[in-house]
């Protein structure tokens, strides 16, 4: 095994668009953020586009991408890698679903996606809905399984052609009347998402947020369909193995796949109160047996689906505050390293969703401690350099040093 290290940081949807309030600034080049700084400022700094034309920039995709893989090859629906973070194994004829706990609201003119992710309902909070949802509506063709926070699985046996749908955050504080009724393309799903409109609104759970002024999960919605991928492992691919360390049970069902170990973090949220010194730990732990670690974090994505300025930049600080520098410390005293942050993909805080746009990354390689330059960490950076790499598979290589 080789004694360099090699670690990925990713701070999701960090990336941003200049912000008139902000001076126009993007949220990145507002945060003070040193670690990334330092990285940029003594390594390389480049754009890596992770989104294939004609590709959804969904973070499923991207991440693929940000692993060296060419969603184009293996890439099968968001759902199935969710699905295998939970250990559950897609058989023939088999579908698998995200299943959103979100707020819906009945207006004047329809039915209101009032927030994506039933105001950030906690785990514990989630599963008891889940699992009443399962008691009620499961049966021979749904199957429910709990996941983290607001995300969760549905199994559905049965054909789905016809069906269309949708990424709850893409609709943030909109009318998805016109889209709930696409939905009735497949009459089991729809009967399931109306049935469980009324279960949830009914339910204790919701009833005890609503007394407590937060938003009620209210509602299932599903997305990101798709059946079991064929992939090879990271180890087959590029001879290296490691661990994947998220809070997001995609990022564990890629790391299923891609043969890497996805150890389970207490306190990690995919939010701004996540476990950042438990997951800091858990690299540097894992780096001591094995040489490759991918360690992301959710929280700049979800501030931007919600549209919150202070709070992504808060995010980015703390991802650099809580992530980058300890890492940094923790490798400075072990092996030599190559170390790269980056972003899967744009989160605009005036979009509230993603974007295909190609996304900065910068590598320091403890080697070449000389290489030295004036740049900071961010989008005008990464435009700046004129370093472009057109996949996952050209980005990849370009992290273990197999490509100039």
């Amino acid at each position: 095994m080789s004694k360099l290290k090699y670690v990925i940081l990713v701070g999701d949807g960090m990336g941003d668009f200049p912000v008139p309030e902000l001076g126009n600034l993007t949220p990145l080049e507002a945060a003070d953020t040193p670690g990334m700084d330092f990285i940029a400022s003594h390594g390389r700094t480049g754009l890596v586009q992770t989104i294939p034309e004609g590709f959804h920039p969904g973070s499923d995709v991207a991440n693929l991408s940000l692993l060296g893989y060419r969603p184009e090859k293996v890439y099968s629906g968001r759902s199935p890698l969710e699905a295998a973070s939970l250990g559950v194994n897609l058989k023939d004829g088999e579908t698998a679903f995200r299943c959103n706990l979100v707020t819906l609201k009945n207006g004047a003119e329809g039915l209101l996606m009032e927030d994506y992710c039933g105001g950030h309902i906690s785990t514990e909070e989630a599963a008891e809905l889940i699992d009443e949802l399962d008691r009620k509506l499961g049966n021979e063709k749904i199957k429910l399984y709990p996941g983290t926070s607001y995300r969760h699985l549905l199994v559905f046996r049965g054909d789905i052609d016809g069906l269309a749908t949708f990424p709850p955050h893409d609709y943030t504080g909109q009318n998805v009347e016109d889209l709930w009724h696409k939905y009735q393309a497949v009459p089991a799903l729809s009967e399931f998402m109306s049935a469980s409109r009324s279960i949830l609104s009914a339910h204790p759970v919701n009833r005890k947020r609503e007394n407590s002024g937060l938003s009620p999960a209210n509602g299932a919605w599903l997305w990101g369909e798709g059946t079991s991928p064929t992939m090879p492992t990271l180890k087959e691919k590029y001879g290296i193995s490691g661990s994947l360390i998220s809070a997001v049970d995609l990022l564990k069902g890629i790391a299923v796949y891609a043969g890497l170990a996805a150890p389970d973090i207490q306190g990690a949220t995919g939010y701004l109160d996540t476990n950042y010194a438990g997951k800091v730990a858990a690299a540097l732990e894992a780096l001591q047996e094995d040489n490759f670690v991918f360690l992301h974090v959710e929280a700049p994505d979800e501030t931007g689906h919600q549209g919150l300025v202070d709070a992504k930049i808060r995010a980015i600080e703390d991802f650099d505050r809580q992530v980058v520098r300890p890492v940094l410390a923790g490798l400075e005293r072990g092996h030599d390293f190559r170390v790269l942050v980056c972003m899967d993909h744009l989160t605009p805080v005036s979009l509230k969703t993603h974007t295909a746009h190609p996304v900065t990354f910068a590598l320091f390689d403890s080697r070449q401690p000389e290489q030295v330059n004036d740049l900071t960490f961010s989008e005008k950076s990464g435009e700046s350099t004129g370093l472009r790499l057109a996949n996952g598979e050209e980005f990849f290589r370009y992290f273990l040093g197999k490509a100039s």
